[in-house]
Order: C-alpha cells, then sequence, then structure tokens
C-alpha cells in the first residue's frame, strides 16, 4: 500500500500543481479582462443563440440558448469522428494486411496508397473530397443509385429511414422535381469529412497493423502452420492476439489525432464545434471563453479516448501474458 502511495504521489503533485497553474493564469486574464472594461463569464451561454445550424442530431433552432448551440456542435463532432473512427479501422486494417500480401499487385497497390495519402496534408484531402461530390456528382433530378435504395447527388447521400409514425416502415428516398424526399439525408459537407478523414487515419492505421503482424516471431507463425492450421485460422488465433498488443497502444494515438483533426471541418462549412463557436465569437464577442470552451471539449472527448483505449490495452496485455 505504502509503494503504491509513493508511486503515485508524484503524478498527483503534478497534476495539482497544473491545476493550480491553470487556475491562476485564468484569474489572471479575467482580472486583466475586467480592468480594461471587458465583460467576462460564461453567462452568455443563457442567451439567445440567435443562429441556424445546417444539421444535427437535437432540434435546434436560433431562438434557444448558447449553450445548446455549443452541445449540437459537439454531438456533431462526434456523429463524424465515431464512425470515421470506425472506417478508418476497418479499412486500415485491410489495407494493412494487403501490404503483407505474398501477391506482388495488392502488395504494390497499398503501399502507393499509403505513400500518397499520408503525404497529402488533410486540409488538402479534405477540400479535394468536398469538391469531387459538389460537382461531380449529378443534380437530384439524375441522381445515382449506388445501392437498392439509395441516392447520391450533389445534395448527399439519402438513405432509406425507419418511420414508426403509425406502423414501422422503410422511407425510401425517391427524386422529386429538383430536390429528393423522403429517407434520411447525409449532406455532402458530412460526407467529404467523414471520407477525408477516413482515409487519412486509415493509411496511417495500416502501417501499425503491418507493423504488429511483422512483431509476431516467424518461430510461432511457422508452428501453427506445423499443427495443420490454415491461413485464416492462424491469423485469427496465433497472429492477432500476439500482434494487438503492438497495435493498441499507437492505435490509441491515431484515434486522438482522429477526433483533433475533425476541427478542420470548419473549411468546408460542416457546423461541428469548432465552427460553431466561431460563430458564437462573431455573436457575442466572447473570444476567451469560446476557445476555453472549445479546449474543455477537445481535452475531455481525447481523455475520455485515451482512457478507454487503455483499458483495453490492458485487457489485450493480459491475455497475452496468460
Amino acid at each position: 500500500m505504502r509503494q503504491t502511495l509513493f508511486r503515485w504521489l508524484p503524478q498527483i503533485a503534478l497534476v495539482i500543481l497544473l491545476a493550480l497553474l491553470l487556475g491562476w493564469m485564468g484569474h489572471n486574464v479575467l482580472e486583466n479582462m475586467r480592468g480594461r472594461g471587458i465583460h467576462a463569464g460564461f453567462d452568455f451561454l443563457r442567451d439567445p443563440a440567435g443562429f441556424e445550424i445546417g444539421e444535427g442530431l437535437l432540434d435546434y433552432d436560433a431562438s434557444q440558448p448558447l449553450w445548446r448551440a455549443f452541445l449540437t456542435g459537439t454531438l456533431n463532432t462526434l456523429r463524424v469522428g465515431l464512425p470515421a473512427i470506425v472506417a478508418a479501422t476497418l479499412l486500415g486494417a485491410l489495407i494493412g494486411l494487403g501490404r503483407l500480401a505474398e501477391h506482388p499487385v495488392p502488395r504494390k497497390l497499398c503501399g502507393a496508397l499509403v505513400e500518397t495519402l499520408r503525404n497529402i496534408p488533410l486540409l488538402l484531402q479534405l477540400l479535394m473530397c468536398y469538391f469531387a461530390l459538389t460537382s461531380l456528382l449529378p443534380e437530384a433530378s439524375e441522381a445515382i443509385a449506388p445501392l437498392p435504395g439509395f441516392l447520391l447527388s450533389k445534395g448527399g447521400l439519402f438513405l432509406p429511414a425507419l418511420d414508426c409514425t403509425q406502423t414501422c416502415m422503410l422511407d425510401l428516398p425517391a427524386a422529386e422535381g429538383f430536390g429528393i424526399s423522403g429517407g434520411w439525408s447525409l449532406s455532402p459537407e458530412f460526407l467529404a469529412v467523414l471520407i477525408a478523414l477516413s482515409l487519412y487515419s486509415a493509411v496511417f492505421i495500416a502501417e501499425i497493423v503491418r507493423g504488429g503482424i511483422q512483431s509476431v516471431s516467424r518461430g510461432q507463425i511457422d508452428a501453427a502452420r506445423a499443427l495443420g492450421l490454415r491461413p485464416l485460422q492462424v491469423l485469427r488465433v496465433v497472429i492477432a492476439p500476439l500482434a494487438l498488443r503492438a497495435i493498441v497502444p499507437p492505435l490509441g494515438n491515431q484515434y486522438l489525432n482522429l477526433i483533433k483533426n475533425s476541427s478542420l471541418a470548419v473549411a468546408v462549412g460542416y457546423p461541428e464545434l469548432v465552427s460553431v463557436a466561431n460563430t458564437s465569437l462573431n455573436q457575442t464577442g466572447r473570444a476567451f471563453e469560446c476557445i476555453v470552451i472549445v479546449m474543455a471539449v477537445y481535452l475531455s472527448l481525447s481523455l475520455l479516448t485515451a482512457l478507454l483505449m487503455n483499458r483495453y490495452n490492458t485487457r489485450v496485455a493480459l491475455r497475452g501474458t496468460r
């Protein structure tokens, strides 16, 4: 017990010191602002927002308070960030396995994809995706159907939606005149951010997966094959459990980067947290408070992501040592 206390004592002291330092800095900033006649505080969050938000998970209008606008922006960040994490993980695993393929065609194609995407800035990829969606796709009246019940046009992607107002049934999108009605719509801004984040993060995850698999000793793989296991069984039973111990820690860093990189969505007009904060700052003039809110939200999301990944990493490590 005493050893545990002495081990944690320096970290606790560091956290307390950082909290005191941040509190002192915040107090000085607020005092200087008051000294110059600048009203400071977060009471403005109760005032009506005065601006609309184009899309979101919550019912929101301009008459609602600013705190609800920030909440809508935060949920929009999660709305694009969480699906991007899933898509980047799946795509990154496939590309990483392709980099290790014995056949040269998939190996070289995956290698070229990794080298290309990770050397192009994310902002440029985001703009390219947005302009491709809004310039190359047809108008709503000529929308294409990539899958049955799906419509894709310059207005975004329209999917079937479950309508339970009377009897639960699928509400399918349909082209009507110059627009598309019915179904559930995903805006081109959302799609551009989702595609760019997924692709950019996937190529880094692919290298993490490749490195994790290559960290498994060749002797264990040969032993599994000698026992008569098929290639997929070797991957699932032997390689994957051992490789996860090397994959999970850097994978968590990529998830953190993805969440923070979602702030670039403001460049294409997707109303996530930073976009809402910029509009709120222009409406109220409370620059310091808006920046503090954005920092606090991203810090909370990053700490939560790190906590979840650390817990999973502990489980993987324990399983690997039994």
